[in-house]
C-alpha cells in the first residue's frame, strides 16, 4: 500500500506513539532506523507494520528486510517523503519505521540462571543512558538489565535508537525497587552497589557468581535502599580531580570487569 500524504490516519497514529501512555495503550511501540529494525528481526520480533519510504533508502535493502518481514505477517506501506518526514521521530531518517508489540518488561520472563550476571539501574532517566549500557549488556552476554523504580520505560523510541535494537537481544525489566530486591534475593543473586562511596575496589568483588551489578540515577547515583541492601559497595579506581563518571560509563566497567572475572575463571 502506497501513503502520500501527512494528513493520513496511520501517519498520525504514528506520530501518537511517540507518547508513552499511548504506546502502553495501544500494546506497541516504534523501531525507526534500519540497522533497528534487522535487529529486532533476528531477535524474533514479529512488526506490524513496516513503513519505508523508496525516497529516503535508495531502493536498497541489503539484508531482505522487506522480505523477512512480508514473510511474518507484516503489513508494508510505501510512504512519500513527505509522509515519512512526518511519521519519523528522528532527524536524518534513513527511510525504515516499524511498529512492533510491546517489549516484555515482567521479572518473571528472565531466566536466572547460575551464572546470572545482571545490570540494574535505579532511577536512570535518559534514554541515551539507558541504550548505551543495553548496547554494553548485548555486547557482554548480560543475563538481564533490569530498571528499578522506572523513569523512562523500554518501549520509548529513543532507548530504542540509542541501543541499536539491542533491547530486543537482551531481556529487560522493570519494577520498583523492593520487587527488584526480593526477586535478586529469591534467585540468590548477590549485590554489588557502585559508588565511589567507598574503598572496596569492583575488583577486589567476587563476581563470578550470580551477581547484580547496581547503578543510580545521573544527578543522585544510588539510593539507601541500595546501598544498605547490597552484599557490597564497590567503585571504580580514579585518579583524577572528578569523584564520578557518567552511569553508562560506570556500568560498562563493572560489567566488564565481570567478565575479565569469568574468563580468568575459566567461565564461558
Amino acid at each position: 500500500m502506497e501513503i502520500s500524504s501527512p494528513s493520513n490516519p496511520r501517519i498520525k497514529e504514528l506520530v501518537t506513539l511517540r507518547r508513552r501512555r499511548s504506546r502502553h495503550g495501544s500494546g506497541v511501540t516504534l523501531v525507526e532506523g534500519y540497522e533497528e529494525l534487522d535487529l529486532a528481526l533476528r531477535a524474533g520480533v514479529r512488526p506490524r507494520d513496516l513503513y519505508f519510504c523508496p525516497a529516503l533508502t535508495g531502493g536498497k535493502d541489503p539484508r531482505n528486510v522487506l522480505a523477512r518481514s512480508a514473510e511474518l505477517g507484516t503489513a508494508l506501506f510505501s510512504l512519500s517523503q513527505q509522509a515519512f518526514d512526518k511519521a519519523a521521530y528522528r532527524e536524518g531518517p534513513d527511510g525504515w519505521l516499524a511498529v512492533v508489540p510491546s517489549i516484555e518488561t515482567e521479572l518473571s520472563h528472565i531466566d536466572v540462571g547460575p551464572q546470572a550476571l545482571i545490570l540494574v539501574c535505579e532511577g536512570v532517566e535518559k534514554p541515551g543512558n539507558l541504550g548505551s549500557m543495553l548496547r554494553t549488556a548485548d555486547a557482554a552476554g548480560v543475563t538481564a538489565v533490569v530498571s528499578a523504580d522506572a523513569v523512562t520505560d523500554w518501549g520509548n523510541p529513543n532507548v530504542i535508537r540509542a541501543s541499536k535494537g539491542t533491547v530486543f537481544s537482551v531481556p529487560v525489566a522493570s519494577a520498583a525497587s523492593d520487587e527488584v530486591m526480593d526477586w535478586l534475593a529469591k534467585n540468590s543473586v548477590r549485590v554489588v552497589a557502585a559508588t565511589p562511596d567507598t574503598d572496596v575496589l569492583m575488583t577486589e568483588f567476587d563476581m563470578t557468581g550470580p551477581t547484580a551489578i547496581a547503578v543510580g540515577s545521573e544527578k543522585y547515583g544510588l539510593s539507601d535502599a541500595w546501598m544498605t541492601g547490597a552484599h557490597s559497595r564497590a567503585k571504580i579506581p580514579m585518579f583524577g580531580q572528578v569523584d564520578s563518571l557518567n552511569v553508562a560509563v560506570s556500568a560498562a566497567l563493572f560489567t566488564y570487569e565481570a567478565v575479565r572475572q569469568r574468563m580468568a575463571a575459566g567461565q564461558p
